[in-house]
């Protein structure tokens, strides 16, 4: 994927400034919001247009290229599909400029019908998300003139897979909760590190898959907040924190869930990582605006005329903007998918000769995440887990679960 720095740092800026309000439970795509914010700035005048190259973190000029080259970008990368739609009732003239930046079979008609109108645009959701997201998540009115909307969907499998068993963590939020396992050991111990944040230490995981996408799971110290942790991982993206790799942390507790061992071996073995974490499905649903100011919306939604004069002559403002989104981890992989819409309007004794060292790393208290993608790394997806998947001893296991 080809895409600039400064795309990526405006992308990554919005989800850490997404996730800095973040509490709970969640899963967000601010790549999946971007697209469609630069393209009503470079569309907009006026304080809306300002609000809206604040929100984007590009000059309003440059917004649709940018725009164009990220969605172009994310076509090239393996694993993941994304979409651009936008629906217009016949009676709304577009700009010619502007409707030219779209993909050329971006534009389908709006007719009024709302039901006939929903089930429509469910029909792109669902086909462009592969069905993970069934639903669009804006509904249309009578007096929605324009949709605009985008759609993400990823999977990616690990290089290595986990095996599967059951956490039973011992203290904290889940305390005695009997969850689903999931274990691995590697002699890779770089795949671990703790970063040195302003807000405390984050222990960050990087889990690769099969596609350039791979998944970085951060634990924080107890009493960091769910924002701390997630912006303490895009920063260690942005190489603005110092990070102590897994080969070089001291032996004892290193940091949040990961404690350096040594024990005597009848046999030298090479260093080891083990990891052990909860599987973790999320599902969210975002009213972007519940929060304009974020997304540089406050003056888009007022019912007045002069917002987009770059999109069409006819007066036009923001009346919905959602997202909804999900996240899966599991023991072969990872998936995620995300439609962001806008509408307008061991025996014996043995004799132990060798030392061995082992990097345990247990993730048994709520966690983040990013999908990464590798060489740009620029965020596709980002949440936070605090309901994993319980332990089923009698489900039966599929062999595609991710």
């Amino acid at each position: 994927m080809r895409v600039r720095s400064t795309t990526v740092r405006a992308v990554n800026g919005l989800t850490a400034r997404w996730a800095a309000g973040t509490d709970g439970g969640t899963v967000f795509s601010a790549v999946g919001v971007w697209p469609l914010l630069a393209l009503l700035a470079d569309g907009s005048a006026g304080a809306a247009r300002s609000e809206l190259e604040e929100a984007v973190g590009v000059p309003a000029g440059r917004a649709a290229p940018a725009a164009r080259e990220l969605l172009t970008g994310l076509g090239s990368v393996r694993g993941l599909e994304s979409a651009l739609g936008l629906w217009t009732k016949r009676t709304l003239e577009l700009r010619e400029r502007w409707e030219a930046g779209l993909p050329a079979d971006a534009h389908g008609v709006l007719t009024g019908d709302a039901e006939a109108d929903g089930a429509a645009l469910d029909a792109w959701a669902a086909k462009r998300t592969g069905g993970l997201i069934e639903r669009m998540p804006v509904r249309t009115t009578r007096d929605t003139e324009m949709v605009l909307a985008s759609a993400l969907a990823l999977r990616t499998r690990w290089l290595k897979p986990f095996d599967e068993g059951w956490l039973t963590p011992e203290s904290g939020p889940w305390e005695r909760r009997e969850l689903a396992g999931l274990w691995r050991r590697s002699a890779l111990l770089d795949r671990i590190g703790v970063a040195d944040t302003p807000d405390g230490h984050v222990t960050e995981l990087k889990v690769l898959g099969d596609t350039a996408v791979d998944v970085h799971l951060l634990l924080g110290e107890e009493g960091m907040t769910p924002g701390q942790v997630l912006g303490a991982g895009i920063g260690v993206l942005a190489r603005r924190h110092p990070v102590t790799p897994g080969s070089r942390l001291p032996y004892g507790e290193a940091g949040p869930g990961v404690e350096v061992v040594r024990e005597r071996t009848t046999r030298p073995e090479p260093p080891a990582l083990d990891v052990t974490l909860p599987p973790y499905a999320v599902t969210s649903e975002h009213d972007l605006l519940d929060r304009p100011e974020l997304f540089g919306l406050t003056t888009a939604v007022r019912r007045v005329p002069g917002h987009f004069p770059g999109v069409s002559s006819y007066p036009l403002h923001v009346e919905s903007a959602r997202q909804a989104a999900l996240a899966r981890f599991g023991a072969r992989g990872f998936e995620a998918a995300a439609v962001t819409a806008m509408g307008a309007a061991g025996a014996g004794m043995p004799e132990l000769r060798w030392l061995h060292t082992t990097v345990q790393a247990v993730f048994d208290r709520p966690f983040g995440f990013l999908a990464v993608h590798r060489h740009t790394r620029l965020v596709l997806a980002a949440g936070w887990v605090t309901d994993p998947e319980p332990f089923r001893e009698d489900e039966d296991e599929d062999e595609d679960q991710y």
